[in-house]
This record gives structure tokens, C-alpha cells and sequence, in this order.
């Protein structure tokens, strides 16, 4: 495809269930680290997501002062509707920002809004 996209995930994003309901298919990905950020939890109150996720507290990207913080995960390329697909997944505690992967590589994550 050509209009492929780079999503960074460490959290449900990265689960076959959450996948296949949120993009319609399971993706492959490869394991790299999001620079930058450490993580903490958050409480998740959309039914849906909780009945999606088998979870009611998810992973949050938060931003770090210490510029060696990484979070482990992984980074699938997915088409600008896919993108789409998974706004409509994330609750309102996240954002999508561009964060810079160890890689080098830049990626869209969700990290606290």
C-alpha cells in the first residue's frame, strides 16, 4: 500500500481482539521503543473499550523530564483510514501526537492528552 502510515503502540493496540475489531484485520508490527515518554496507568470508563480490551486501566504515554525514558513496543504501518479507526478507539485521556521511535523512525502514538 502506498499510503501507509506508522503507528507506535505499547499498550491494547498491540492485543488480536483489539486489532481485528478496530482495523478489520491483525497487524503485523516490530518491536522498537517510543523516546521520550514514561509510562503510567489510566483509568478507562467507555464500556466499550473495557469490553474490547478485557481491561478498565490502560497504559498512558506521559511525557518525561528524563530524556533516557523509553517505552517498549511496537510500531505497525497501517493506511490513513486505519488511522482513522483508531481515534475512534482511543478515549478522551489520549492524544495523537508524531513521537521519535529508537529507531529513528518517526511514528503516530497516543499519549496523554
Amino acid at each position: 500500500m502506498s499510503d501507509e502510515i506508522l503507528l507506535f503502540s505499547y499498550g491494547t493496540l498491540q492485543q488480536a481482539s483489539v486489532q481485528i475489531e478496530t482495523f478489520g484485520r491483525e497487524l503485523g508490527g516490530s518491536n522498537d521503543y517510543l523516546l521520550g515518554y514514561s509510562l503510567a496507568m489510566v483509568a478507562i470508563e467507555d464500556e466499550a473499550v473495557v469490553r474490547l480490551s478485557g481491561k478498565t486501566h490502560h497504559p498512558i504515554a506521559i511525557p518525561s523530564v528524563d530524556k533516557n525514558d523509553q517505552i517498549p513496543g511496537k510500531v505497525f504501518e497501517i493506511t490513513a483510514q486505519e488511522l482513522a479507526h483508531s481515534d475512534k478507539y482511543e478515549v478522551d485521556a489520549y492524544q495523537r501526537v508524531l513521537g521519535q521511535l529508537k529507531s529513528g523512525k518517526q511514528a503516530w502514538v497516543y499519549v496523554q492528552a
